[in-house]
């Protein structure tokens, strides 16, 4: 279907309407919860466990060390899909969204628990490691649950429109999660305090945040699509299998879409620019600036990549998904050059409007890709499908981008080979999203597999 015959939105009645808002509204605080989590570690890793825990190595070799144990827990994202993939396309789900949430929100509290180097000498890494595995088994399987949960209770012509909303959960829990960090850097534990025991909060706060989530996860209906699996017993007896045997191309190419998004993203989401923009001139960095004003830049910039993210998914159901990757990846190869040099200004308006413009690309490559992804793969292998691409995209994308900009910025002595950097994985992603088809509006259910199982992929049937 292509997006001069996209399909209008079918009517709806009053009680279907509130059950899509219970939807909506489950699906974003549980990834808003799930990425606050995320994206604290990150954060942290940028700011404070260089220091805390892998100061042996000293301050530069630490730094890439702390966000090696953020890539690291990506090869760990695969596992995650699979399982929750395998178990979600066989059990349904919403089962496997409450089991993530808990996962996740149990890792991050623990985290707040951790004894440093300084206590515990080589215990306290191994066990920040082990923590943020656990985090990325969570994160492989949390996404393609709750994206699912959203696109298929959509009605025809609306589903850009709903999956944007699990979406809209990262940049809002990256805001939250620099929100909170700000608050503590800049108010509540500022200076050594910050260092001392400041950090440790908004890892605790996690688990009032799971809690919550949880109870409001538990209160929607199961998807609609694998109810209808469930009835005619047609679910797959190993959906990995399938995947791979039948769709293994669609999903490498599917993930280099996403790798775009997020090595880019990655930039801020995963503690980098944070890094990059606070460390010490004294201590090898370019720009030397405080951390709370960088972090409320950062918070700042996070609300313009919620609100193009949303923006994104509405217009997918007006011109297609393919047609608004393309607007996102133009935006993003039009702001990448720019970005570190506002940020090297040292000036925090200016860095927030380096991020902000950064930020309109992200959203236009991401608000969509829940409707995106849920029309590429068949309904009974579509959980492990958008799960495992997800996960793999991930890890050639984000997983060691922020570990890989420090290593550049320190054999080059300038961001601008970071930006080099990006723009390559980026016209990649592009090449990727030419070759795919757009599947706007393909009907989702079971009874229209033989239709989903083909025509994804440019000159193949």
């Amino acid at each position: 279907m292509t997006a001069q015959t996209l399909p209008a939105p079918s009517p709806v009645d009053a009680a279907k309407r509130r059950e899509l808002k219970r939807v909506a509204f489950a699906t974003v605080i549980g990834t808003t919860i799930e990425w606050y989590d995320f994206f604290l570690y990150a954060s942290a890793a940028g700011l404070v466990f260089g220091s805390l825990f892998f100061a042996p190595a000293g301050a530069e070799f630490a730094t890439i060390l702390s966000f090696a144990t953020v890539g690291v827990s990506f090869l760990f994202r695969p596992l995650g899909a699979f399982l929750a993939g395998h178990f979600g396309d066989k059990i349904g789900r919403k089962a496997m969204l409450v089991v993530t949430l808990i996962l996740m929100g149990a890792a991050t509290t623990l985290i707040g628990f951790l004894p440093t180097y300084e206590q515990v000498g080589m215990a306290a890494p191994v066990m920040l490691l082990l923590l943020r595995i656990l985090q990325g088994l969570s994160t492989g399987g949390e996404w393609g649950g709750a994206v699912l949960m959203a696109v298929e209770h959509a009605p025809d012509g609306e589903r850009g429109r709903y999956g944007a909303f699990p979406q809209i959960g990262v940049p809002i829990g990256l805001l939250l999660a620099s929100g909170v960090l700000a608050l503590m850097t800049g108010v509540i534990s500022p200076g050594d305090a910050f260092l001392e025991w400041g950090w440790r909060v908004p890892f605790l706060l996690s688990f009032v945040l799971i809690v919550v989530g949880i109870i409001v996860r538990r209160a929607v209906d199961e998807s609609p699509v694998f109810k209808e699996i469930a009835a005619k017993k047609e679910e797959a007896r190993t959906p990995i299998l399938t995947l791979f045997r039948k769709h293994w191309l669609l999903v490498l190419l599917a993930a280099l879409t996403f790798a775009g998004n997020n090595a880019a993203g990655y930039m801020t989401t995963g503690g980098y620019l944070q890094n990059y923009a606070t460390t010490p001139v004294e201590d090898g960095g370019l720009v030397g600036m405080e951390r709370t004003p960088v972090l409320l830049a950062v918070a700042g910039a996070s609300i313009v990549w919620l609100v193009c993210t949303f923006a994104a998914g509405i217009v997918s159901d007006r011109i297609g998904r393919r047609n608004t990757y393309i607007i996102g990846w133009i935006a993003f190869l039009a702001t990448v050059f720019l970005l570190f040099p506002l940020v090297n200004t040292g000036n925090p308006w200016l860095l927030f409007l380096g991020v902000s413009l950064f930020a309109i690309g992200n959203g236009f490559t991401y608000g969509q890709q829940a409707a995106y992804f849920t029309e590429l793969f068949p309904a009974s292998i579509r959980y492990s499908g958008v799960s495992i691409t997800y996960a793999i995209g991930a890890i050639l994308g984000g997983a060691f981008a922020p570990m890989i900009a420090t290593w550049l910025v320190q054999e080059t002595g300038t961001a601008t080979s970071v930006a080099f950097y990006i723009a390559g994985v980026m016209v990649v992603a592009f090449a990727a999203t030419l070759l795919l088809r757009d599947r706007t509006g393909i009907p989702l259910g079971p009874d229209h597999e033989a239709e989903q199982s083909r025509g994804a992929i440019y000159g193949m049937r």
